[in-house]
């Protein structure tokens, strides 16, 4: 991209603004916008463009929002191109998108090959296992609890019992319903000691009578071994051939013959045993035991059509895990087909995880980057670095390990956050800012970067670092960053330390329809570079050259200097102010500067005094704009005309005479106490004491005060005040 096009109506508060910017002869441009300017809105409306909004005027929500923002094709940007940085955003983390940086392509190529066939196995498997059992659950995270207490060891839970399933010798849990035996709330009662005691009961009187059974055994011949019996004969055609079976019972062998025959007499040897008053009675209790909630019901109503079950519950676990083994043994093939895979490859698989372990990759570039720079009171690790890296995770975890008089202690990123100061949180949000920047880096898509005070409120060794990877992105050849500031000191930095060049510096300035961006002037010391080149020829900053001048004098000779002096009058109204010539201000600054010889204002005779008023005449008719020059003239003109109007309505030489200190303060003051002048000319006055001083003390030190506020306020102040 050569050119960023703005065009901008009724985008969050920016009524209108038109810009261009070039990026042939660097990647970045800054704008300076005095607070409630364009800069947050600015932000937010490319925020809606990289997220694929609309922008809207949500104070006016009537008003037509147009947002045009193209390259120097006329074509619009992609929002896929375009990212924008807020100056602080406590949430955001580490992302997908951003994990990314982790990955070693060739590792990660080699191990996702090896993981194919294995993927596919287990996504064929755990699709078979969730339709067996109906289960909501996540299928691999569950069964690996079960049978290791973690939930990301899948194939290692399968390893581990593939045995145990290989010498299944039936399914006989395959068709219970997952969800109804086994959730949260049915656990918890399960696991409570009066549930347990309840079962133990059940189970114990149910024992005693199968070891009473004619033909029931409960270590060989159960309900379950009867009811398959019956069924594999029928199935088989074991009766239909006339085959019959002998029974044993207690007094002589009964002989069977059918079907039929052997189903009534299973179902008569269950019914005398849990028709058992003692067995029913205990029953009862497990069933008022688990009344606790809706879930548990359920798996009452269940169980009590299954009471070969209950035997199982006094052990949850086991019971838990033959009914798995259940599951994957109606589903052996796949299961097998799983192991084989995860076992095949399982050697390759750990010495890739073990190089990546040791890889250093750019996340560890960027925590490096932000540990070595910025200074904060904790440092960085990634804790979960390899297996982001080979795709088994997909968000990377960070390490915080806060330090404090010599010892450090590992901490959660919450607790991290609430003990640090804004500026440290501030700090940690550019380390995601970093990750970020650098993701695109990996990328290399060319993007467009909206950065909006990155570097507001930091201290400033950690705002010169962000200062220094801000010039690190505007050398890269794929970045184009817009930054966006309503501080100055930064603003001019950027300028100092090569990030934007000169001529690639703008300053907003809000006029009543419209905002401006203007090229920026000013930017390093204006007295040096401007007003005192121009003191001869340019009346206005010739007047506003009048301060500078006067903080020189004031190091280097003092406030008793007879030059000094001079120089009050003229930002003060005093005796001698009117009768002050051009020619005593060309004495003054040729002896102050060396080199001036030879130059001349042009009227030499003429009043300063008057020249002043002349050029705020003219700055009340001047073009919207930074109008540095202008805004100093027109605040030293109305505190003069302030003062002289308020030194006449005293009419009291010996005490305006007397005043050796914050003149207009200690005017006003009288003024307001002696009841002088309506209240209309009082809130003039009042206006002019708090705005002006500010705006008239200025040195090439600290001028932000008078850049940052709009001239309106001060041409109409202005106005007041000659209107006294």
């Amino acid at each position: 991209m050569k050119t960023l096009t703005v065009a901008l109506k009724n985008c969050h508060g920016i009524r209108e603004l038109d810009a261009a910017f070039s990026f042939e002869k660097g990647n970045a441009v800054a704008v300076y916008a005095p607070n409630g300017t364009m800069k947050t809105s600015f932000a937010r409306t490319f925020k809606d463009l990289a997220g694929g909004q609309e922008t809207a005027d949500h104070m006016f929500p009537t008003r037509e929002t147009q947002r045009a923002v193209t390259d120097e094709n006329g074509d619009d940007l992609d929002p896929n191109d375009v990212v924008v940085v807020l100056s602080y955003d406590e949430e955001l983390g580490p992302t997908e998108s951003t994990s990314t940086l982790l990955v070693n392509p060739e590792l990660r190529k080699e191990y996702e090959g090896l993981q194919v066939d294995l993927l596919d196995a287990r996504d064929e498997l755990v699709a078979a296992l969730k339709t067996q059992s109906g289960t909501k659950q996540d299928v691999a995270s569950s069964l690996s609890r079960v049978f290791t207490q973690q939930n990301d060891r899948f194939f290692e839970a399968l390893v581990r019992i593939s045995y145990e399933v290989e010498q299944l010798e039936d399914t006989r849990f395959a068709d219970l319903p997952y969800d109804v035996l086994f959730n949260d709330k049915v656990d918890a009662v399960l696991r409570t000691p009066g549930v347990q005691s309840e079962l133990a009961k059940y189970v114990t009187r149910l024992n005693e009578l199968l070891d009473e059974s004619t033909f029931f055994d409960r270590s060989t011949f159960t309900f379950y071994n009867a009811t398959n019996v019956t069924k594999s004969l029928g199935d088989n055609g074991f009766f239909a051939a006339k085959h019959s079976l002998l029974l044993h019972g207690e007094d002589e062998p009964r002989t069977v013959t059918s079907d039929a025959d052997l189903k009534t007499l299973i179902a008569e040897e269950k019914k005398r045993i849990t028709d058992d008053d003692a067995l029913r009675k205990k029953l009862d209790a497990v069933e008022r035991a688990l009344q606790k909630n809706v879930d548990a019901r359920r798996f009452f109503d269940f169980i009590a059509g299954r009471e070969e079950l209950l035997p199982e519950l006094a052990n949850v676990d086991s019971f838990q895990q033959s009914v798995w083994k259940s599951y994957l043994k109606a589903h052996e093939d796949v299961f097998q087909r799983v192991v084989t895979c995860f076992k095949d490859t399982e050697a390759r698989r750990k010495e890739i995880e073990q190089q990546a372990a040791q890889e250093s990759t750019q996340w560890e570039k960027v925590i490096q980057i932000f540990n070595d720079r910025f200074f904060v009171p904790f440092r960085l690790s990634a804790e979960n670095k390899h297996r982001v890296m080979l795709g088994q995770e997909t968000m990377l975890k960070l390490v915080f390990e806060f330090e404090e008089g010599g010892e450090s202690i590992g901490v959660e990123r919450d607790d991290l956050l609430a003990v640090l100061s804004n500026g440290e949180k501030k700090a940690l949000y550019i380390l995601n800012v970093l990750f970020e920047m650098e993701a695109r880096k990996a990328a290399g898509r060319e993007t467009l970067f909206v950065i909006d005070d990155l570097a507001d409120s930091f201290d400033y060794k950690n705002k010169y670092a962000i200062i220094q990877y801000l010039k690190e992105m505007a050398d890269h050849t794929d970045f184009k960053l817009v930054l966006l500031t309503h501080n100055f000191d930064f603003f001019r930095t950027l300028v100092s330390r090569g990030v934007v060049g000169y001529n690639r510096c703008f300053m907003a300035q809000k006029g009543e329809t419209k905002i401006l961006l203007n090229q920026a002037e000013h930017v390093n010391n204006p007295f040096i570079r401007g007003f005192k080149k121009n003191f001869f020829a340019d009346g206005m900053q010739r007047v506003a050259s009048i301060p500078f001048v006067r903080n020189i004098l004031e190091y280097t000779k003092g406030t008793d200097d007879g030059d000094y002096i001079v120089l009050t009058s003229l930002l003060h109204w005093k005796n001698d102010s009117a009768s002050i010539t051009n020619a005593e201000l060309d004495r003054i600054f040729t002896e102050t500067f060396h080199g001036q010889g030879g130059k001349a204002w042009e009227s030499p005779g003429d009043s300063v005094i008057d020249l002043l008023i002349q050029q705020a005449d003219q700055a009340l008719v001047a073009d919207e704009g930074v109008n540095f020059e202008n805004k100093i003239v027109l605040s030293i003109a109305t505190r003069i005309l302030a003062e002289k109007y308020m030194v006449a309505e005293l009419n009291d030489p010996g005490f305006t005479d007397a005043i050796t200190a914050n003149q207009a303060q200690a005017l006003f003051q009288a003024f307001r106490n002696r009841g002088l002048g309506t209240p209309q000319a009082r809130e003039t006055l009042d206006g002019v004491v708090l705005m002006t001083p500010e705006n008239i003390h200025v040195n090439s030190f600290m001028y932000e005060p008078i850049i940052d506020m709009s001239d309106v306020a001060l041409r109409e102040l202005y106005s007041q005040v000659k209107s006294l």
